[in-house]
């Protein structure tokens, strides 16, 4: 029980569905059995959430550090003192406001280590601008606290993951964006984690062209064959199991996908779209390429919904287990090669192995 992974749950913007589908997956005495969860916010609330959307007597056990969690109980953090206004479904100043003060205090936590992974509910990437976050999302910010080059948007589900080239920028400057270069850091992040993460030994990855139909051999474009295909066949003499580029349209409709363990997408709608028809009630958003796990549900604030008792938390549910799945995975493979360093052994390609496949 006490090496059970402390996870720690950011609630995202107050207005919205993030503690509403924070309290349904938490509510399941069996989450407890696989982890300890530690919310960073303010029981006041919560207690608001829970009474608007009817959710029982449901309660958190109240703490002031994260290595105080008590093991069959939801924890929570208070992160600030004063009284919160709460206006359900609508964008307003607090709304950013208490979703930083709960994203600080836990990326803080998990950068020091208090806590294995986080999870995080949903911001709106408007309203949370402020003096100490000018990002354009949870997955940059989480780029620069980590301090790692590069990062990949991957969303993942049980029958599909999709990473993406270029995030959140507008579309008319996705293909500036589109390099030789990034997409080879990008197939090396999704094969980096694929390996790592997912314990698949020789992934196969599959790249979206950028143009319809994939330019029609030059037709509509001249990126693929000046791009993209080079970057793939790069990407191939390094050891990569890399293949395209596809047309978009056809390889979703006529189940390609299948036959792939990821998919990288040149830009932000072209993958989350197909993603999020497929996978959008159990996806998952995973940042790869932090040197920490962060998950996050697939969808957004739900203003629309919020307070409604309307939100499905089985997204939110499947990040929780997914950052648990993933920390282990980590774990269990650093273990079996620090075994194999101290007895002498070699260490060969195995479904073990973090060779770096693109160097």
């Amino acid at each position: 029980m006490s090496n059970k992974l402390k996870i720690g749950i950011s609630i995202g913007d107050v207005n919205g569905i993030g503690l509403e589908v924070i309290i349904k997956t938490l509510s399941n005495p069996a989450i407890l059995n696989y982890c300890t969860p530690i919310v960073y916010g303010h029981t006041k609330v919560s207690s608001f959430h829970r009474k608007a959307n009817n959710l029982g007597d449901f309660s958190f056990n109240v703490i002031n550090h994260a290595n105080q969690a008590q093991l069959k109980k939801a924890n929570m953090i208070n992160c600030w003192e004063e009284d919160v206004k709460i206006e359900l479904g609508q964008v307003t100043e607090t709304g950013g406001k208490y979703a930083l003060l709960s994203l600080e205090r836990a990326t803080a936590d998990l950068v020091n280590g208090d806590i294995d992974a986080l999870v995080t509910a949903p911001i709106n990437k408007h309203n949370i601008q402020s003096e100490t976050f000018a990002f354009p999302g949870h997955t940059e910010y989480l780029q620069e606290k980590s301090g790692s080059k590069d990062v990949l948007m991957f969303l993942i589900s049980e029958n599909l993951r999709v990473g993406v080239v270029t995030g959140h920028i507008p579309v008319k400057d996705v293909p500036t964006n589109i390099t030789k270069e990034k997409i080879l850091s990008k197939l090396k992040l999704i094969n980096d984690s694929l390996k790592k993460d997912f314990w698949i030994e020789k992934p196969k990855i599959a790249v979206l062209g950028l143009n319809p139909h994939a330019s029609d051999n030059g037709l509509l474009g001249a990126e693929e064959a000046e791009i993209i295909t080079p970057a793939i066949q790069e990407a191939y003499d390094k050891g990569m199991m890399v293949f395209g580029p596809y047309p978009a349209d056809g390889f979703f409709g006529n189940g390609s996908y299948k036959k792939f363990d990821a998919v990288l997408a040149m830009y932000h709608d072209q993958g989350l779209i197909p993603f999020k028809t497929l996978a959008f009630h159990n996806g998952v958003n995973y940042t790869a390429g932090l040197n920490f796990v962060r998950t996050s549900p697939d969808h957004g604030t739900g203003y629309d919904i919020a307070g409604k008792d309307l939100a499905d938390s089985t997204s939110f549910t499947e990040a929780l287990f997914s950052a648990i799945h993933i920390v282990k995975n980590r774990r269990e493979q650093e273990e079996m090669l620090s075994g194999q360093l101290r007895t002498g052994g070699k260490v060969v390609e195995t479904q073990f192995d973090i060779k770096d496949d693109a160097s």
